[in-house]
């Protein structure tokens, strides 16, 4: 089933910059062509909430990327501290264990309970897209395939009560077998359009593979905000998701 969201409401952009204004500048320009503007730890250690309120106030959305992965305890009070300033959307590391991630779940939707508000949407991470099979295998000694390994994690994700994960597109084919609801999403966290460099992601895919694997939202940066004419870059993507969700009705994925 094809999910009813437009394709600019499925790019989440990735700020990888190192001022507010060059964010401002890129949210001014960008903001009528992606949905989701995304701040990462650069971002999040030099400005912290200065970045997210800067989005918010030109009329954008933060996808708050702190990868959060620590004791349950110290990752709860972290979560609840996103609820108390508005951060809507964001995610923590799998690789902490369902205590840890259960565990942050509870804590967020009784603090958005308690303060009156919807409870942010929490996704997963699985496996950072940098990883490839040799280094799941012999630098974290986990003897597993590599999709088998996300989808071992995506489980947990869902069983743990998260909205959802961050999986290539491969992954998330495994993910929409095993996990039959519509409503868990899965972000593809390094898409490349075939015009545009790898740089330094192995697992990596063009928007076209990701929606027709029945990933919901795509984060491209580089691609998008190095471009010569940025506007015209984001444009280019938003074709290929807009021709992609068309073929997935015709092909009924």
């Amino acid at each position: 089933m094809v999910k009813q969201i437009c394709p600019k409401d499925r790019i989440i952009l990735a700020l990888d910059v190192e001022t507010l204004e060059e964010v401002e500048e890129l949210v001014n320009e960008l903001k009528d062509y992606v949905g989701y503007f995304k701040i990462g730890l650069p971002l999040i250690t030099s400005y912290g909430y200065e970045a997210v309120r800067l989005i918010e106030r030109l009329g954008g959305r933060c996808y708050y990327d702190g990868k959060f992965h620590d004791i349950p305890n110290t990752v709860q009070k972290a979560c609840i501290n996103l609820v108390k300033n508005g951060i809507k959307f964001f995610n923590i590391h799998l690789q902490g264990g369902s205590k840890m991630v259960a565990g942050s779940v509870k804590a967020v939707n009784a603090t958005a309970k308690r303060l009156g508000v919807e409870a942010p949407v929490m996704l997963g991470v699985t496996l950072l897209s940098s990883f490839g099979q040799r280094t799941l295998t012999t630098e974290l000694c986990v003897d597993k395939n590599i999709d088998d390994y996300v989808l071992q994690l995506a489980k947990l994700a869902y069983e743990s009560g998260l909205n959802g994960v961050i999986a290539n597109a491969e992954e998330a084919k495994q993910i929409r077998k095993e996990i039959k609801d519509d409503d868990f999403m899965i972000v593809c966290p390094a898409t490349r359009p075939t015009w545009a460099s790898v740089n330094d992601q192995v697992r990596v895919d063009t928007p076209r593979e990701a929606i027709l694997s029945g990933v919901d939202y795509l984060v491209i940066g580089r691609p998008i905000t190095t471009a010569e004419n940025r506007v015209v870059a984001a444009q280019l993507v938003l074709d290929e998701i807009a021709t992609a969700l068309e073929d997935m009705k015709v092909l009924d994925v």
